[in-house]
């Protein structure tokens, strides 16, 4: 029942119900059981909270493959399921297009100096991005002036 009502608020891995229900006081020999049961019912499956976080990820929060598969892994979801799910979400995504998005939300304007192209290439970088599409969107906005570089 403790379980049930944990996964009715939000999609949990199998992994955060073990961890909850130990927080909570239950012992492996009640939890394990109870997990198994939510797990034969279908309201717990860890391939189904990998793709709604993979897409929440990309559509939200605008976040490249590489973060959001690391962040599924830290839910406690195998990295084989991780990655068919962020396969899944980003295969129809170009990442460029993505990478632009994200550049619309942050510049008002071509990137003006050394500094700041550093800046955006490093936190593009975070957000799971690959270099090489960063370098590429990031160049396509420095100003009519030469090309900044990464030093």
């Amino acid at each position: 029942m403790v379980g049930l009502k944990m996964l009715a608020r939000r999609e949990l891995s199998t992994s955060q119900v073990r961890e909850r229900l130990c927080k909570k006081g239950f012992a492996d020999d009640e939890s394990e059981p109870a997990i198994r049961r939510l797990q034969q019912e279908g309201a717990l499956d860890d391939g189904r909270t990998a793709m709604a976080f993979a897409r929440q990820a990309l559509n939200l929060k605008m976040r490249g493959r590489q973060r959001t598969l690391r962040e599924i892994q830290a839910l406690g979801i195998d990295r084989r399921v991780a990655r068919v799910a962020v396969d899944e979400v980003y295969a129809a995504v170009d990442e460029g297009e993505l990478v632009e998005r994200v550049l619309a939300r942050r510049l008002s304007g071509p990137i003006s100096s050394p500094a700041e192209f550093r800046r955006l290439y490093q936190a593009l970088l975070r957000q799971g991005f690959d270099s090489g599409t960063v370098v590429s969107a990031l160049k396509a906005h420095t100003g009519p002036t030469e090309p900044l570089e990464l030093e």
